[in-house]
């Protein structure tokens, strides 16, 4: 009996000290995000279509927001569209946000050369969306342009967020396929 009761208090204490090291790293991987409690009205100008270069001594990087439906997804039995077409969401770099996006469209900011950290976000008011995050490196050099492309997954009553950095020729075509976002942050 003792000895069930000690391995039990032992298993406790290790499931214990495991969930707090997940949540350490967690903690450390959304720290390449931004706050939380920052949120962003966006939305997609299908007018203006910017595609600046970037100086000779900075880097150049867009995010493609690349969102849709996912008509074969079932939920409690029935086959329903679950539609994430108009979905925000927020891009940051280094532990701060950069802007966010709504829909299928693309954003894009400088920054200076070297390695960087990237994050996506779905700002969501329904807790179980604005937890699905993606991440992705940077090594940046001067000059040149980067591509990354944001894809938000709905499966059976989740989602997930994928991040991917993309060659310069698909990154042109996404960027050509999509409207330019503009977003603030709210106040």
């Amino acid at each position: 009996m003792k000895a069930a009761l000690a391995l039990i208090l032992f298993a406790t204490c290790a499931f214990t000290q495991a969930a707090a090291q997940d949540q350490s790293a967690i903690a450390a991987a959304e720290s390449t995000c931004g706050p939380k409690t920052v949120n962003f009205d966006a939305k997609a100008d299908p007018i203006q279509h910017p595609t600046p270069q970037p100086d000779a001594d900075k880097t150049m990087v867009y995010v493609v927001e690349d969102l849709g439906q996912c008509p074969d997804c079932g939920y409690a039995g029935t086959n329903f569209i679950t539609d994430v077409s108009d979905a925000v969401v927020k891009v940051g770099m280094d532990g701060s946000w950069v802007g966010a996006g709504r829909g299928a469209s693309y954003l894009f900011f400088s920054t200076e050369p070297g390695d960087h950290h990237l994050c996506i976000n779905w700002q969501s008011h329904l807790r179980s969306r604005s937890r699905a995050l993606a991440f992705a490196n940077l090594s940046a050099e001067a000059g040149h342009t980067y591509y990354f492309r944001a894809r938000l997954f709905p499966g059976h009553g989740d989602y997930s967020l994928d991040l991917d950095a993309t060659n310069a020729d698909e990154g042109k075509f996404l960027v050509a396929s999509s409207a330019h976002s503009v977003s603030n942050p709210k106040k």
